[in-house]
């Protein structure tokens, strides 16, 4: 072993984990974020369903850690579902978006000609309708609702992830190692499964990281909006909807739910960006 290779010893992935400040912090944001929605799942201090306005627009205290809104229910416990909410909307709404996604980009790469332009107009024209007013348009013709909702964003991140895995791939397609696949005789779908997949999954990863953050907060803004997830199921937009009349009278009301939406936003952008560091070779040597 050289006195170089001695005095500079590899550094694990672990280690570089514990040590990078911005996956650190988001890692324990999203921590908070995932163990709120599973504690509402086995407990939470009131029913968030529970109506009772003798006991509207209460102060924090003992009995209501964070006080109650105009129709009496416990904020704790709407803030604790809305969080399985939009953890569920996310986790539906980023799934659609990379499977789908995924496939389109990585046949695009594959095939490339006439086929890889279309799939890629095709992305350019989804970019028009964002989430939001994708979700008007359904709403229109089918109601508003959360599944309509989880659609309209699952659709808005197709393109995204057609784009990004077409781009990885296209990358990876002119590395020695695939010519050398083709080369042996394998086809363009067995080297798109043994080699192109599995070397841009850190950058998907990453990718529906921060599209998950993005998702929650298309959700908080679909159900401000009255488009999202509907009474009585709680959700944080709409509790900012409800909030917002009754800034001076009960202001806090708005600073519970605006905070877990930054908060959870905040934290899987930070993941995200931690993520890309910790998977990104150059990057990686470089710390």
């Amino acid at each position: 072993m050289s006195q170089t290779a001695r005095a500079h010893p590899p550094v694990s992935l672990v280690s570089r984990a514990l040590t990078h400040r911005s996956f650190a912090i988001g890692a324990v944001l999203t921590l908070l974020l995932l163990s709120t929605a599973a504690l509402s799942l086995v407990w939470t201090p009131w029913s968030p369903y529970e109506i009772d306005m003798t006991a509207k627009l209460q102060p924090p205290d003992a009995q209501h850690w964070l006080g109650t809104d105009p129709f009496g229910r416990d904020v704790t416990s709407l803030l604790l579902v809305g969080a399985r909410n939009s953890i569920l909307v996310g986790v539906i709404a980023v799934s659609i978006g990379l499977l789908a996604g995924t496939a389109l980009g990585l046949l695009a790469a594959a095939r490339r000609g006439w086929l890889e332009e279309l799939i890629m107009r095709l992305a350019d024209f989804t970019f028009a309708f964002p989430a939001i007013l994708s979700a008007i348009m359904m709403t229109a013709v089918f109601g508003a609702g959360i599944v309509n909702a989880i659609i309209a964003i699952g659709i808005f991140n197709i393109p995204v992830f057609a784009r990004v895995t077409r781009a990885s791939a296209n990358a990876v397609w002119s590395r020695e190692f695939v010519l050398a696949a083709r080369a042996s005789g394998k086809g363009p779908w067995r080297i798109t499964l043994d080699h192109i997949l599995p070397n841009i999954a850190s950058v998907l990863i990453v990718q529906a990281t921060i599209q998950f953050a993005l998702a929650i907060l298309a959700e908080a803004a679909l159900s401000y909006l009255g488009l999202g997830t509907q009474p009585p199921q709680p959700s944080w937009g709409r509790m900012l909807a409800e909030a917002q009349t009754l800034l001076f009278q009960a202001p806090l009301l708005a600073v519970f739910p605006g905070l877990a939406i930054a908060m959870a936003v905040l934290g899987l952008n930070l993941l995200g960006d931690g993520l890309r560091d910790l998977m990104d070779p150059r990057l990686a040597r470089k710390r």
